[in-house]
């Protein structure tokens, strides 16, 4: 009899996306996104804590996509805080496998802000997650929808983590807040909150044995006081916590004793490294910069962002950058801001937050364009 032409059953087909031996690694690699889980019904009590275990992935993880919800909730009395939805998180902590902390922020900062003037996602209006067509704005019933990312690749296919080793996954940590945190008036019927995480990775080359350029650099946002606080209409230095790395950028936030952010900003901040003015601007020129460096994006109260992601141009290009302009520090750099004075508050005194990204490279920081 003669046998037919069909497939045995079991045998996987051979890949047809495989290229050539030679060239930069995204060009043997694809793109991917895949489930990791869906935590639903935490509630709002200031006490629920998000500790799903990520499992492995056939490749190198560039940073998890959230998708944060409130559903449940009724009534028609909902009033929400300045920070809300996103400060339905009290602590966000993303660290790798050896406990290197990536991000360690409060929601608002981490869920809005990182993505907003961080460069790792989006261009132009998708940096600002509000204008996603996933966003559903909160409601009177307390419900309300948002997608955000936590990001690990900071220039294209650099900063990723490998995820094919079980034993070498990174772990995220989401403390949530209580609900009196996002609502000022809560609705009848207090909502449930939702946590979903994909993953967007790299799979790993097929026929060619090659690794991401710079494996095991890590881009870190750390959210820290600055010190000393700041009276009302005080002239005081503030400094930076030390850093270490390359910095590739930072968000300033101001807020008063009452933990409302405040434009109380001084009519030309200085920027000091060292004792060196890196930055002696007006304000509003600063303002300016924000416009330009994140695509006209709105800047949200008592918020200010500056970025060392311009190399290519006077716009933030997200992913596609040279990181030549990364300001080189190390624990014994001082950076400071000096208000002459800082402007006025009804409810003193003022704090200073820093959300800084410090690149630290597994051996001599990659500048140029890796994948050409």
């Amino acid at each position: 009899m003669t046998a037919s032409g069909g497939v045995q059953a079991g045998v996987p087909q051979p890949q047809t996306t495989v290229e050539p031996p030679g060239g930069p690694f995204i060009r043997h690699s694809q793109p991917g996104r895949r489930a990791l889980y869906n935590q639903t019904g935490i509630t709002f009590n200031g006490s629920g804590i998000t500790t799903q275990p990520i499992p492995s992935a056939p490749g190198y993880y560039r940073g998890m996509r959230c998708i944060v919800s409130a559903t449940g909730g009724t009534g028609t009395v909902a009033v929400y805080g300045a920070d809300a939805p996103y400060n339905a998180a009290a602590l966000v902590t993303v660290k790798d496998a050896f406990g290197t902390p990536l991000i360690v922020a409060p929601g608002y900062e981490t869920f809005f802000l990182l993505p907003k003037y961080g460069g790792q996602f989006g261009t132009e209006f998708s940096r600002d997650i509000s204008n996603l067509p996933s966003f559903q704005a909160g409601q009177l019933n307390g419900n309300w929808t948002f997608s955000t990312v936590l990001p690990f690749e900071f220039a294209k296919a650099y900063g990723t983590i490998s995820g094919a080793n079980a034993s070498l996954l990174p772990t995220i940590l989401v403390n949530w807040a209580a609900s009196a945190s996002v609502y000022t008036t809560a609705p009848t019927t207090v909502p449930t909150l939702n946590f979903q995480v994909d993953s967007d990775f790299y799979w790993l080359p097929e026929g060619v044995d090659i690794a991401p350029p710079g494996l095991g650099t890590t881009c870190q946002w750390i959210y820290q006081q600055a010190n000393p606080t700041i009276g009302s209409g005080g002239s005081v230095i503030v400094q930076f916590p030390r850093m270490g790395g390359y910095l590739l950028g930072f968000i300033l936030e101001l807020r008063d004793s009452l933990g409302n952010r405040v434009d109380a900003w001084p009519a030309r901040p200085r920027i000091i490294v060292d004792g060196v003015p890196l930055i002696d601007s007006d304000i509003r020129t600063i303002y300016d910069d924000m416009y330009i460096s994140f695509q006209g994006t709105s800047r949200p109260a008592g918020v200010i962002a500056f970025s060392r992601r311009t190399s290519l141009a006077q716009t933030d290009l997200g992913l596609f950058d040279t990181g030549e302009t990364y300001l080189s520090t190390n624990p014994g750099t001082l950076l400071e801001v000096q208000g002459a004075p800082w402007g006025t508050v009804a409810n003193p005194p003022m704090t200073l937050n820093v959300l800084a990204a410090q690149v630290v490279p597994s051996g001599a920081l990659i500048q140029g364009l890796p994948e050409l």
